[in-house]
C-alpha cells in the first residue's frame, strides 16, 4: 500500500478521533486506573474503538498495537502495523490542560514510516510519511538549527536535568537551558519537529505508542531520533518498550548524546 494512501487514511481517521476527544474534554465522563495505576478514561476507550474499527476495516492485513487494546503478538507476523495511543497525555486531558495528543503511526519492518500527532484542543495537526516531508496544519516544518546547549529550548522534565547525579564525574552538569514540560511524549516530539523546541530527552522507559508517530515526523522534518546510545528506534518488538529518547535537530543531537554517553540508566 503506497505511503501516500496510508497517510490520507490516518489523517482522516485521526481528525474524526479529534471530534470525539472534544466531545469529552471538560465534560463528565467515567475515569479509572489501570493495574499499573495509570489513568484511563471513557474518552481513551471511545477513541481507540473508533480508530481500530476505521483503520482495520481499511487495512485488514496490518498489525495492531495500541495502549488500550490489541497487544496480540500476532502483530509480529505482519509487515506493517498500526501503533496507536488514543490519548497520549491522559493526565493533561483529565486536568483540562491542552497538552495531550492523539498519536497514530505505521511501522514497516521495525521502522516508523507514517505518522500523525494531533492536539485537538489547540488544533495542531502534525503529519509525515517517509520521503514526503513533515507538516503542521498542511504547512512544511523543519527542526531548529540550534547548535548550542546553553540557552536552548528543551521540552521535558526539569527534575531530570537537575538530578544530583549530573555532578558526579565523568558526568557533568547541564548548562542553563529553557525547559518546559508537556504530558504527551508524541506532542513533545512534534513540537521539536516544528522547531518550537530544540530537543526532547527522555531517560525512562516509554512504549512504542508514545514515539512511533513522532519518530517519522521528526525525521521528515530534518531531525534525528535515537536512544541515548545513538541507535535509531525500532518498533514492534515483543515488549513494545523504548528505554530512552534523544530527539533534536542534527546540530544539537550529538552534543546531547555526548553528555549521556557515561550515564548508567540502571541506577535511576
Amino acid at each position: 500500500m503506497p505511503a501516500n494512501e496510508d497517510i490520507v487514511l490516518i489523517e482522516s481517521a485521526v481528525r474524526e478521533a479529534g471530534e470525539i476527544a472534544r466531545r469529552y474534554y471538560g465534560k463528565e465522563y467515567r475515569r479509572w486506573s489501570k493495574s499499573r495505576g495509570e489513568p484511563v478514561t471513557e474518552a481513551d476507550i471511545a477513541i481507540d474503538k473508533h480508530l481500530r474499527e476505521r483503520l482495520e476495516a481499511a487495512r485488514p492485513n496490518y498489525g495492531w498495537l495500541s495502549e488500550e487494546t490489541g497487544k496480540d503478538l500476532s502483530r509480529l507476523d505482519t509487515e506493517r502495523m498500526f501503533i496507536v495511543d488514543p490519548i497520549d497525555g491522559t493526565t493533561a486531558f483529565l486536568k483540562e490542560r491542552p497538552h495531550f495528543s492523539i498519536s497514530v503511526g505505521i511501522a514497516e519492518k521495525g521502522r516508523s514510516v507514517t505518522g500523525v500527532v494531533y492536539n485537538p484542543i489547540l488544533d495542531e495537526f502534525f503529519s509525515a510519511a517517509a520521503g514526503g516531508g513533515a507538516r503542521l496544519n498542511g504547512e512544511s516544518i523543519r527542526v531548529s538549527a540550534c547548535s548550542k546547549l546553553e540557552g536552548c529550548r528543551i521540552v521535558g522534565q526539569k527534575d531530570l536535568f537537575a538530578h544530583p547525579r549530573w555532578t558526579e564525574p565523568p558526568l557533568e552538569p547541564w548548562p542553563v537551558m529553557h525547559i518546559e514540560s508537556r504530558s504527551s511524549v508524541a506532542y513533545r516530539m512534534a513540537l521539536v519537529a516544528a522547531g518550537q523546541f530544540d530537543a526532547a530527552v527522555i531517560l525512562d522507559a516509554k512504549h512504542d505508542w508514545d514515539m512511533a508517530a513522532g519518530d517519522v515526523i521528526v525525521r521528515e522534518a530534518g531531525g534525528r531520533v535515537t536512544d541515548k546510545e545513538g541507535k535509531p528506534l525500532r518498533f514492534g518488538n515483543p515488549d513494545g518498550i523504548q528505554r530512552s529518547l534523544v530527539c533534536a535537530g542534527p546540530a544539537l543531537h550529538g552534543q546531547i548524546l555526548a553528555r549521556l554517553h557515561h550515564l548508567d540508566l540502571s541506577k535511576r
